[in-house]
């Protein structure tokens, strides 16, 4: 079984793709909400389509000096373009979003090389489901284990509910997450 949360279209085609030309067949979980289709942000290059493969771990193109990282965002589906935008508001530079694309089975390798490359910076899960759903709980206890560093958690406050059903409290709650997942 694959479990998977594409943060760009191009990703979520050869995902696709991969499972296609798989042998043995297993089953596919892909998380995707349907916010992304509208979302300005989330857009491919047509020639992508045609060359590369998917990608389960997807590290920070941006960064420029990994030593002067401080902060690494590791995050998953739609949150990523929040984030990024707030990165890029307050022009912060050390800061590294890296994405993780498929998570199960857990890519260990490739999230150890793009979390090794930053070597002085602290990790924190972002996602913006309540703490107590999501993939928090499964990472949680995975990945602190796997890659031998602490791993935080900035999210929304655990709840029974997966919405709070109101657009005021949730885009506060929102902003909330991202300022905890940005400071360090």
């Amino acid at each position: 079984m694959t479990v998977a949360r594409p943060s760009t279209p191009v990703s979520y085609f050869h995902l696709l793709r991969r499972q296609a030309y798989a042998r043995p067949r297993r089953p596919l979980v892909v998380f995707s909400p349907k916010a992304m289709l509208r979302l300005r942000g989330a857009t491919s290059d047509v020639a992508d389509f045609t060359a590369g493969r998917f990608e389960p771990v997807i590290d920070d193109a941006t960064v420029t000096d990994p030593q002067a990282v401080k902060r690494v965002v590791l995050t998953s589906g739609k949150i990523y373009y929040d984030i990024r935008a707030e990165v890029t508001k307050r022009e912060l530079t050390d800061v590294a979003i890296v994405r993780l694309e498929q998570f199960y089975p857990l890519p260990e390798a490739e999230l150890t090389a793009a979390l090794d490359r930053y070597p002085n910076a602290s990790v924190v899960w972002t996602q913006d489901e309540p703490e107590n759903q999501g993939a928090w709980p499964y990472l949680g206890f995975d990945v602190a284990r796997q890659i031998h560093r602490e791993l935080t958690v900035a999210s929304r406050p655990a709840s029974a509910a997966t919405a709070t059903g109101s657009s005021k409290r949730s885009a506060q709650e929102q902003a909330e997450l991202i300022a905890r997942a940005l400071t360090y």
